[in-house]
């Protein structure tokens, strides 16, 4: 896992669900790519124009509510965002994200701090985030080392190919 993400933030409020994140209407594909280039359409149709690789996602509470598709945490990877930073996560997009290799850190002091548009750092092996706009720094839960490695990895599936790759070749 990276040692430390940074970009500007971009910044919803509560209760975004997953047709939100990625519409019904894209889910044709399961493409990374492809799927990015809609994500946050229907709620900020310039979000993926005017946002730079790297940036990432602010919201409220019960972020990635709704569906259990994860669509929607492949979609924001696709976007380019580096992590996603909420007051709250739905429980299965949480996981969904993880599965994917997208960092999420729940931390409402965080989310109510930032705005659209602040420079934001993340460290997610120390556990802080810092508004650096505001010149304020949040505590958040470092990831335990196996969802570092996960997220690493690029989610669940491609660490358990990797998994069963080392195995192969020790065996």
């Amino acid at each position: 896992m990276t040692n430390s993400f940074s970009g500007k933030a971009w910044k919803y409020g509560d209760h975004i669900d997953t047709d939100v994140i990625i519409p019904a209407r894209y889910l044709v594909s399961s493409d990374e790519a492809v799927l990015g280039k809609y994500c946050m359409e229907d709620i900020d149709k310039d979000f993926v124009r005017n946002m730079s690789r790297g940036d990432m996602i602010v919201a409220g509470e019960n972020f990635g509510c709704g569906s259990s598709r994860e669509h929607a945490p492949i979609a924001i990877k696709g976007a380019g965002c580096s992590c996603v930073i909420a007051a709250s996560f739905a429980r299965i997009f949480y996981r969904n994200a993880i599965n994917v290799g997208l960092p999420i850190f729940e931390c409402p002091e965080a989310a109510a701090s930032i705005e659209t548009g602040d420079e934001v750092a993340v460290d997610p092996i120390a556990g802080t985030i810092e508004n650096r706009t505001k010149g304020m720094t949040f505590r958040v839960a470092p990831f335990a080392p196996f969802l570092q490695e996960l997220i690493s990895a690029g989610g669940l599936i491609p660490y358990a190919r990797r998994r069963l790759e080392e195995r192969r070749k020790g065996a």
